[in-house]
């Protein structure tokens, strides 16, 4: 059975072997719980929420998160946070084409949703990529 770890491994490696991606980022590319506390950089990171057990196919959901800094602007004389939309729109279209392309023996992902949120406490935004997988070979294949 494949487990959460691999399909992060799985995302973590697609993304990581971009070197186009990589060159695009201020940042890094990480598993979730890796990324640099107080990052001011534009980061990746990749993490499993679920994965069935002891059924084949096997399926799940991960996310591929894309983390901007927001930009400070003076909107009424007052100096204010705000979405770097386009940064965002660009790096996710980047991460989007990378994925897309990819093509793991065994294994397919696609991205079913996506959406932006606002990380208040570190003033950035990120786009959340919702991956959903079919997962046909067994970890021994």
């Amino acid at each position: 059975m494949i487990t959460s770890f691999d399909t992060d491994d799985v995302l973590f490696q697609v993304l990581n072997a971009s070197q186009e991606l990589k060159a695009a980022i201020s940042g890094g590319i990480y598993p979730e719980n890796e990324r640099p506390d107080n990052s001011e950089k534009e980061d990746i990171t990749v993490n499993t929420i679920t994965i069935t057990r002891n059924f084949t196919p096997q399926t799940g959901t991960s996310n591929v998160n894309i983390y901007v800094p927001d930009l400070k602007l003076k909107i009424n004389s007052q100096e204010q946070r705000k979405e770097n939309r386009e940064r965002l729109r660009e790096i996710t279209n980047l991460v989007i084409s990378v994925l897309e392309a990819a093509n793991p023996e065994g294994l397919a992902f696609w991205i079913s949703n996506q959406t932006t949120l606002k990380e208040p406490d570190i003033y950035q935004h990120y786009a959340n990529l919702r991956i959903d997988w079919n997962i046909q070979l067994s970890k021994n294949n």
